[in-house]
């Protein structure tokens, strides 16, 4: 059977959480259920639901990790709304913190054919606006190395690589600041104790709390072009 919109919307999340625990294939029910913001007992039928498609397999006390089936519809998933993200953005000039939620209830009604003129209308991106990567029309995906920014160390240059937020408030506030994927600075200091960090941006410091440098991952040049 083909996916429908809500099974696609399992399977990119189950792919998303397995992507960046690259040592673990394997999904917990549980933290699906947190990351799609729905009951256990949903989780559990529509897992079911799932597995009898074809589009992924549940290992008791493992948890469950998709089959190449369910992959495809992933990864044709998470295309589609990270481009409409960038076509919002890139074409229509929205805000980055404005599209997440257009591009979920955008994406579902466009076809393959407009998506990949969207590609194409915004400059062919390899990441959306929040960083994310965004897979090829083939289904693959970029690997993506990046660091929280409250982690690394000071002293040395980096470059904006991703969010961890779909808070429209914080993304308006990161973007007041200027700090969006793609942009370098220089981490000059980081504060004790979870204190704030000052970093050096185009000339200017900036002050940016231990908890909001937490959703911002950073990388390298290299890393952010993903060569």
């Amino acid at each position: 059977m083909s996916a429908t919109d809500s099974m696609q919307e399992y399977l990119a999340e189950a792919y998303r959480l397995a992507y960046y625990q690259p040592n673990d294939p394997y999904v917990s029910t549980s933290s699906l259920a947190e990351a799609l913001k729905v009951s256990a007992p949903a989780v559990t039928r529509m897992v079911q639901r799932l597995k009898d498609a074809g589009y992924l397999d549940h290992e008791p006390y493992r948890g469950i990790i998709l089959t190449p089936a369910g992959e495809r519809e992933a990864l044709a998933n998470i295309r589609r709304h990270r481009l409409v993200e960038s076509f919002l953005v890139n074409v229509m000039r929205f805000d980055w913190h404005e599209v997440h939620d257009e591009a979920d209830s955008f994406g579902g009604v466009v076809s393959d054919t407009v998506v990949e003129r969207m590609a194409v209308m915004a400059g062919n991106p390899r990441r959306c606006p929040h960083g994310e990567p965004i897979p090829s029309a083939d289904g693959v995906m970029p690997r993506v190395r990046d660091l929280p920014l409250s982690e690394v160390e000071p002293g040395a240059e980096y470059v904006i690589s991703r969010v961890n937020t779909h808070d429209g408030e914080r993304l308006a506030y990161l973007g007041e600041l200027g700090l969006k994927p793609g942009k370098h600075f220089r981490l000059v200091a980081r504060a004790p104790f979870h204190g704030p960090l000052q970093l050096d941006l185009d000339g200017a410091n900036t002050m940016i709390g231990y908890e909001l440098a937490g959703v911002l991952r950073v990388c390298s040049q290299d890393e952010y072009e993903l060569v």
